[in-house]
């Protein structure tokens, strides 16, 4: 027992002793005695968007009834599992039957319900808490079956309403696709198991590069890309609104790549997470959108910069608030000059319910100042307040924008989170780049497909480094001149453009870099493409089309080789990798043993099972190897 448990005993002990020996009292106020309840009220917040209008006529109290009760449980069967309907089945005929008729501290279990507007019934949800779960007796197999799943990526707890945005993207397995502000991944696990819809290909032509700023969370993405053991997987750290442009090889030249799919979950004040993060109700103001705006404008532009024609970019929020979610929407149309226009989605996820974005909106300070255009804010305001906050007043540029096309998910419809989302699609480059940038540098050689430039850091490590592509022609400079000018005439309208260029910092990293094997290099002859290696000690597959270009690499692929010296003896120096079996299964045409199922539970229940105790047709066909 550690020591702040043995303090917090004591207390309780001191505290049962004045009351008398009235154990059940005493040990309530002991736990309960640091922890006030937070109050969930927040008059701001009912003001804000009352005046706003964003929940139908006579439906404001179950809205803020709804969010004032807990956030049902969900949880989400990994859909391009072979075995995904088994696991459905399971919990359906086993452990739900369990549940009927259950009653936890006197409460009694709702059944869980599946998602209506979820394909094939691999959603569901239940108002079982965490906390339920673990410390219910009667729960204790369900939650182990839980956990397991869990863990070795058969099931996903994730929100709801999280799950909207990449089943809009309507991906393909050939996709191209960015998550621009991807942790903790529960939205970059989804897609790449659309990217698996098909278990017959065990490599899809597409791929799944996901980013974030936050090195740390990084890992969370990691994490669960791990759990899916595909090779179709990039974690990458950088500033979404920066991010660099990636380039490939197209008979032998260069040129940008384009994203089929991006996703663009951007920060948000998290309003419409009031049920489960309880502290957004003592923290909400309105100054906390007005802050993110901008950032949300530059990283939804940057996206959209990187889309393909005809590609789709869903913009999502888990806000309410208009300054984050149409101002975004509006402001980017706007700029986009016709290059981009809203889908309707109206179709698509039938049984979900939701609510048309809105066109009307005021802005409102932290001190409850309202103001209803960009005229009336007071220059010792304008800091904090810009003009791309605002409606379109232009009637027949704001009906062209269709912004009631945009999804509004509210709490009280369906027992989920708030929830914003917009479906863009590119119909043409945008203003700023319409004639796209030709690089006719002849390129250098290459090691495997991917072109790496390294330079040596402080630590010691290999860098990644971005170099920067001159223009070779007067129309290039040109066309640079005339991109600045825009860029400056934005930042005076107060309408966002295209990101400012910025120089990337290199500070060396705290992992070993990933390089690129030439194809003939000794270590692994038997595969000749789709072949990486990090630390000189394992071996990582990727998917076709991973094109390396000053990217901060987290983590790539799939191990499917580890260094195995006690193999070095026997002329193999690497082992298989459990992790990477799946995938390398296919390619494997010899030293393959068909056991018994005796034999396989052998290899279940024993750490280190030794040869002598398998069945003895096995050993004999071991030994003729």
């Amino acid at each position: 027992m550690g020591r702040r448990a043995r303090d917090r005993r004591r207390q309780q002990q001191q505290r049962q002793d004045r009351g008398g020996g009235c154990s059940g009292s005493g040990d309530q106020a002991g736990w309960a005695g640091g922890y006030p309840e937070i109050l969930k009220e927040n008059e701001l917040f009912e003001r804000y968007y009352r005046e706003l209008g964003i929940v139908p006529a006579g439906e404001w109290d179950a809205f803020m009834a709804a969010l004032r009760e807990p956030l049902p449980a969900t949880l989400r069967i990994t859909g391009y599992r072979s075995h995904a309907k088994e696991i459905l089945h399971c919990l359906k005929e086993k452990y739900f039957r369990e549940l009927q008729d259950l009653e936890v501290d006197g409460q009694k279990v709702e059944m869980p319900q599946s998602l209506s507007w979820y394909p094939e019934e691999l959603a569901w949800h239940t108002n079982l808490s965490r906390k339920i779960l673990r410390k219910s007796p009667q729960l204790e197999k369900f939650h182990q079956f839980l956990v397991s799943e869990t863990e070795c990526g058969n099931i996903s707890r994730q929100e709801a309403v999280s799950m909207i945005p990449p089943l809009l993207l309507n991906v393909s397995p050939h996709h191209k696709i960015l998550d621009m502000c991807a942790a903790p991944g529960s939205k970059t696990a989804q897609l790449i198991e659309m990217l698996h819809a098909d278990m017959n290909v065990p490599f899809p032509k597409g791929f799944v590069i996901a980013n974030d700023v936050d090195n740390k969370r990084c890992y969370l993405l990691v994490h669960q890309a791990k759990r899916l053991n595909s090779p179709c997987i990039m974690v990458v750290n950088h500033d979404a609104s920066s991010i660099p442009n990636l380039q490939i090889d197209v008979d032998g030249r260069k040129e940008i790549l384009f994203y089929d799919r991006i996703l663009c979950d951007v920060p948000c004040s998290g309003d419409g997470t009031m049920r489960k993060n309880i502290d957004v109700w003592k923290k909400w103001t309105t100054q906390n959108s007005l802050q993110l705006h901008g950032l949300q404008l530059r990283i939804a532009t940057r996206g959209v910069e990187q889309l393909a024609e005809g590609g789709r970019m869903v913009y999502s929020t888990c806000s309410l608030n208009p300054i984050e979610n149409e101002a975004v929407i509006a402001s980017l149309l706007e700029k986009s000059q016709g290059a981009l226009e809203l889908a309707d989605v109206s179709s698509e996820l039938p049984g979900l319910k939701r609510m048309p974005g809105i066109t009307k909106w005021k802005v409102m300070l932290k001190d409850g100042q309202w103001f209803e255009e960009w005229k009336d804010v007071p220059s010792n305001r304008q800091t904090q307040i810009r003009p791309t906050m605002f409606p379109i007043k232009d009637e027949e540029k704001l009906k062209a924008m269709n912004l009631e096309r945009c999804l509004r998910i509210l709490p009280h419809h369906q027992n989920t989170g708030g929830f914003f989302v917009a479906v863009l699609i590119k119909k043409s480059p945008m203003p700023w780049n319409k004639r796209q940038p030709k690089v006719h540098q002849k390129l250098p050689q290459r090691t495997g497909d991917v072109e790496v430039t390294t330079a040596n850091s402080e630590n010691g490590s290999d860098c990644l480094t971005e170099e920067p592509i001159l223009a070779e022609n007067e129309d290039s400079k040109k066309m640079q001149e005339l991109q600045n000018s825009d860029t400056e005439q934005s930042k005076k309208e107060g309408v966002c453009g295209p990101p400012p260029s910025k120089k990337m910092k290199l500070f060396g990293f705290k992992e070993d870099p990933f390089v690129f094997l030439p194809e003939d290099d000794p270590l692994f002859l038997p595969i000749q493409k789709n072949k990486v290696q990090s630390s000189n000690s394992e071996f990582i597959l990727l998917s076709d089309g991973y094109w390396l270009c000053c990217l901060q690499v987290i983590n790539t692929g799939i191990k499917v080789w580890s260094r195995n010296s006690d193999g070095e003896q026997f002329g193999c120096a690497f082992r298989l990798a459990q992790e990477g079996i799946y995938t390398l299964y296919p390619f494997i045409h010899a030293r393959i043993i068909s056991v018994c199922i005796e034999d396989v539970k052998l290899l279940l229940t024993q750490e280190n099972p030794f040869l002598s105790k398998f069945s003895s047709e096995t050993q004999k066909k071991v030994k003729d190897m």
